[in-house]
């Protein structure tokens, strides 16, 4: 079984919003409506979880029912960091679901996930046991340790951007985060760093600029463009 694990438990500070960003309305649907229909169309999906603030809880069903999200099985109460949140829905899998189902972890904010980038993630674990969405970099890339200057430049060939989805078979990630628990690893910034830092090989999937998490003012802006550009095609 292929199970798409959602985070949407992030309160959105660097939005500056009142409303967490994954629940912002873009064209009268929140932004984790997108991102669970993205999963709900692909044929290869076979459910979804999504780890949440415990106080949308109920609206979350409400979109489902809606929307006709009927892959939609379980809600999680989110922890207060990222890789806590993660845990957590891995923990309730457990309980359901066997260890070698492939768990889909991706950003709720990241609703212009396509059918290929799933497609790709899944193909990918299944090759090497772990697929982490990644991108080259194209721009000239400086290190710097004060933000101001800097006369370091790194090669940007050797260079990548992931994202989400993270796949990885439901056990190998339990056994992650065990792991983090027994070595004091917290609040890592995404699955394939905590990875990293076990020492694991992550194995690149394909990624896409299209496919941008929604963090800031500028982010739902450009959203709102690809989101009008598929609907003028549309009409072609």
């Amino acid at each position: 079984m292929n199970i798409a694990l959602l985070t949407a438990a992030g309160k959105g500070t660097r939005m500056q919003s009142e409303i967490p960003k994954q629940f912002l309305h873009i064209r009268n649907k929140p932004v984790i409506l997108y991102t669970m229909a993205a999963f709900q169309k692909h044929p290869q999906v076979d459910a979804i979880m999504v780890v949440s603030l415990d106080s949308w809880r109920d609206m979350i069903w409400s979109y489902a029912r809606q929307y006709g999200i009927g892959k939609l099985k379980w809600i999680v109460e989110g922890g207060s960091t990222g890789q806590e949140s993660i845990r957590n829905g891995l923990l309730a899998l457990e309980k359901e679901c066997s260890t070698e189902d492939i768990v889909i972890v991706h950003d709720g904010n990241r609703p212009m996930i396509s059918n290929e980038v799933i497609s790709d993630s899944l193909a990918v674990c299944r090759a090497h046991g772990s697929a982490v969405a990644a991108i080259p970099c194209i721009e000239a890339i400086y290190q710097s340790k004060d933000g101001e200057a800097s006369n370091i430049t790194l090669d940007r060939n050797e260079l990548f951007r992931t994202q989400t989805p993270h796949s990885y078979p439901l056990g190998k990630l339990l056994w992650a985060h065990e792991q983090a628990k027994l070595r004091h690893i917290e609040n890592t910034t995404a699955t394939c760093t905590l990875m990293t830092e076990l020492g694991e090989t992550v194995y690149f999937s394909r990624g896409s600029e299209k496919n941008l998490k929604l963090t800031t003012r500028e982010d739902v802006e450009i959203f709102q463009a690809l989101l009008r550009k598929d609907m003028d095609d549309e009409l072609l």
